[in-house]
């Protein structure tokens, strides 16, 4: 993987203005909103379901993250850049490599300010392994939804990516339990839910914070492992078909 070409990437992600409200801002405030809706203070269970709205909205900006990545490689196909990384020693693996990696540290913000805002302003209180296995689980498990945002990125079009970005995120967040409780679902919709890959995040982390209906830690991360190989085979075949045209 080539150093520069990772760092080139974040610098690009962080000085995007879209990136600091979609991906910064909306996490922290849906989360400052559903934690005074969903619950109130002095609700017995107030401390679990603000737990799991956090994990909500962590996930949550990471998947924004990945989806602004996407859009951005959109654009870098347009005006042919990828043709021009193909002249260079730079790999397909190194290519994926440097755009995932990328995506993943993009996503760190919200991953940092959610939870800060629940342990001081929600009382959240979690002992050391909780939140290492929320941390953990939720920056690790977004790989398959970065891979995602990349092969959205390799098919579609600066003007296209906003309105696709908005309807996978918006969509999978709202099937894959990022919006609506996995407790509410009505059993079919439940069923749809395991397809997508954020219900899947979400069962990384939720045993740290409920017992309710979650699924045994080597499933989900099994079903993540499928998700980011697949995902990954595809970004790295398109980047070598799309760049090698002409």
């Amino acid at each position: 993987m080539n150093a520069a070409y990772l760092l080139t990437e974040i610098r690009r992600n962080f000085r995007a203005p879209r990136f600091l409200i979609f991906v910064v801002a909306f996490p922290v405030l849906m989360f400052l909103l559903q934690a005074n809706v969903f619950t109130k203070s002095d609700a017995p269970d107030h401390a679990t379901v603000t737990a799991v709205i956090m994990i909500n909205m962590m996930t949550f900006g990471t998947f924004a993250a990945a989806t602004n990545s996407g859009a951005r490689l959109a654009l870098e196909r347009a005006v042919g850049w990828q043709r021009q990384l193909r002249l260079t020693p730079l790999t397909g693996s190194g290519y994926l490599a440097g755009k995932g990696i990328s995506g993943m540290l993009v996503g760190l913000p919200a991953l940092v300010l959610v939870p800060l805002l629940a342990v001081t302003m929600q009382g959240v209180h979690l002992d050391a392994a909780g939140w290492v296995r929320i941390f953990a689980g939720v920056w690790l498990g977004t790989i398959p939804l970065v891979l995602l945002g990349l092969l959205l990125g390799q098919f579609g079009t600066p003007d296209s990516m906003q309105p696709v970005n908005m309807i996978v995120t918006l969509g999978m967040g709202f099937l894959g339990g990022l919006w609506i409780p996995i407790e509410s679902m009505p059993g079919w919709m439940h069923d749809v839910a395991q397809i997508m890959p954020t219900y899947w995040v979400l069962q990384v982390a939720r045993p740290a914070v409920t017992t309710d209906m979650v699924v045994s830690l080597p499933t989900a991360a099994g079903v993540l492992g499928a998700w980011a190989v697949v995902l990954g085979a595809l970004v790295i075949r398109r980047y070598r078909k799309d760049s090698a045209r002409v």
